[in-house]
């Protein structure tokens, strides 16, 4: 199956309405086509590198000697290598109501499941331990492990779409916080709209390399050309509005909470891509996971 057929068909398919078996199987797939064989992978951490000559003991191997220090010392020294690291790597998915609102098949939900099964699946094949955290009312707070049946039962939690969910994406980032100890890869996909998450996110990034990943739908542009509506706040009921389709229900005050949202991340070394519903998921992906080199990047 080529990228662009495996990337069609998790464009279209939601989730929920996917046999369990073939949903885990399309994921593997777009996971197998973003690993870039040999490449070094975001999931990686410090490699097998010198690390210092100290004297020989009892039990060391021979072929550990290193032999300038020995000789400019007179006494026996062996090398010491920091052990491959692999970095732990959490997923913060947002599965709130404002989540689940769409203006077309595919919701900002249904992408949040895919990139969450795809981005468990690449860090796995990387032998990189995965947890699953949830930044909404679902009760999913885990240590990263490498289990892939563990792995699996927690993306499978999320398939469902949750219409009356609340968005607690602050407390989530929060509790990661507290959970890793040691410097991990957070991806937060989240929609945003927990307005203190931001600044909450941008302080897990002092200690951790974070991506943030942003579902999107064209309704949240302000206008989708298509007659009159009614609708409400997703999740705020009593925030119920009729509009016409050309026009814009958003405040056109000339900013963009968007782009300012994006120059706060990238302004703390936060890779920022936005996922639209109705764009190929994979290009996306490939460019925000690809190894990091020089200043944060956006995707879009």
């Amino acid at each position: 199956m080529t990228s662009a057929a495996t990337d069609n068909l998790a464009l279209l398919a939601q989730p929920a309405h996917l046999a369990a078996s073939r949903f885990h199987l399309l994921a593997r797939k777009l996971a197998d086509e973003l690993t870039f064989g040999t490449d070094p992978s975001r999931f990686v951490g410090s490699g097998i590198d010198f690390a210092q000559s100290r004297p020989m003991q009892l039990g060391d191997s021979v072929r550990s000697i290193d032999w300038r220090v020995t000789a400019r010392t007179g006494r026996l020294h062996v090398k010491d290598y920091e052990a491959s690291k692999r970095l732990g790597v959490y997923i913060i998915v947002d599965t709130s109501a404002s989540m689940a609102a769409a203006s077309s098949r595919v919701s900002k939900h249904d992408i949040a499941v895919w990139t969450t099964a795809v981005l468990a699946q690449l860090a796995l094949n990387r032998r990189s331990p995965v947890a699953v955290v949830s930044g909404s009312d679902r009760a999913i707070l885990s240590r990263p492990t490498s289990s892939r049946a563990m792995v699996t039962r927690w993306v499978e939690t999320l398939r469902t779409q949750g219409w009356n969910e609340r968005t607690r994406l602050t407390d989530a980032v929060r509790s990661v916080e507290a959970l890793s100890m040691n410097r991990a890869i957070v991806a937060v996909v989240s929609d945003l709209y927990d307005p203190s998450a931001p600044d909450a996110i941008k302080r897990l990034a002092q200690r951790h390399d974070i991506i943030v990943l942003r579902p999107r739908d064209r309704a949240e542009e302000g206008s989708l050309y298509a007659g009159f509506l009614h609708a409400s706040e997703a999740e705020d009921p009593a925030g119920e509005f009729i509009a016409t389709g050309r026009a814009r229900w958003f405040a056109d005050d000339g900013s963009s909470s968007t782009d300012s949202t994006t120059a706060g991340f990238v302004g703390s070394g936060i890779d920022f891509a936005e996922l639209w519903t109705d764009r190929p998921l994979g290009p996306v992906l490939a460019r925000i996971l690809s190894p990091k080199r020089g200043p944060a990047r956006v995707a879009r």
